[in-house]
């Protein structure tokens, strides 16, 4: 007796009874809130909440003289923005900031590379280095002050010298960990010194690398920030050297959010030129 064709009729109704069938998975994911969701609210209910208790402890259990309070700071911003009066000053701190970034960025990788792959140049060099990284920066801001001037050119050169030692102790930290395993099996293939560095030390290293970019973002931020506190009457820097001597504390704070949306702001445009970067990574998983 010849066996009977399953109809179509017949599968629609097994898959709508939830017996494996994806309708059912489709429900249970529905009800289901995201994560990241979850973790946005969470962040949310953070910040109000301390929003709040700022605001109900300025004038009662602080004098507002000390801690200003959410509303005016708020007002502070609002009115900077409408008169157009902080964007002049936010965009001479990110330009001595990103120019400083990219420089410091470019030199500490590059010797980070040569370090790291010439065993001869690293015993010869590494002591100076690191003499020069143990001077307090904010010791060498005079020198640049008085080499390149007050303007634009001696901030982003403070700046270049704080970011280079981050990222120049990570890539060299991460041409060293290369397993040299991968390096003889390319070499033995044929491989040029050239396609080695490209194709097996700079994907190897490239993680410790956007490590210390990552590391680098807040400090150049910082460290445009302090040549502007000792010599500028432009960017944010300023802004809060002004705030300091006439003793305006709703400014000093308005000047400090922004400086943290720049930096959250480049550490985002970091993180994505790190996923695009390493997505070999995830591929490979």
């Amino acid at each position: 007796m010849a066996l009977s064709q399953p109809r179509l009729t017949d599968e629609i109704t097994l898959v709508g009874t939830g017996f494996g069938g994806p309708e059912e998975d489709w429900r249970e994911q529905r009800g289901r809130v995201p994560t990241w969701v979850k973790i946005a609210l969470l962040r949310l209910l953070v910040v109000v909440a301390f929003l709040i208790f700022w605001q109900l402890a300025s004038g009662t259990l602080i004098r507002p003289f000390f801690i200003s309070s959410p509303l005016a700071i708020a007002e502070r911003l609002v009115r900077w923005v409408t008169t157009n009066y902080i964007f002049f000053h936010i965009w001479i701190t990110v330009q001595e900031m990103i120019a400083g970034l990219a420089l410091g960025a470019l030199v500490g990788i590059a010797l980070g590379f040569l370090f790291g792959r010439n065993e001869a140049i690293a015993s010869v060099f590494s002591p100076f280095i690191a003499a020069i990284y143990s001077i307090p920066k904010l010791a060498l801001a005079p020198l640049f002050i008085l080499w390149f001037g007050i303007g634009l050119e001696s901030k982003i050169v403070y700046t270049a010298i704080v970011v280079f030692f981050l990222v120049f102790y990570n890539t060299y930290a991460g041409v060293r960990d290369v397993n040299p395993l991968f390096v003889n099996v390319v070499t033995l293939m044929g491989a040029s010194r050239r396609q080695v560095l490209t194709k097996v030390v700079l994907p190897s290293a490239s993680a410790w690398i956007f490590a210390g970019l990552k590391l680098a973002v807040p400090y150049a931020l910082v460290g445009a920030v302090v040549a502007e506190l000792l010599s500028s009457n432009k960017g944010l820097g300023s802004i809060l050297s002004q705030a300091q001597a006439t003793l305006d504390t709703t400014s000093m704070f308005a000047g400090l959010i922004c400086l943290m949306v720049i930096a959250l702001l480049v550490n985002e445009v970091v993180d994505r030129l790190e996923r695009h970067a390493l997505r070999w990574k995830h591929i490979s998983k």
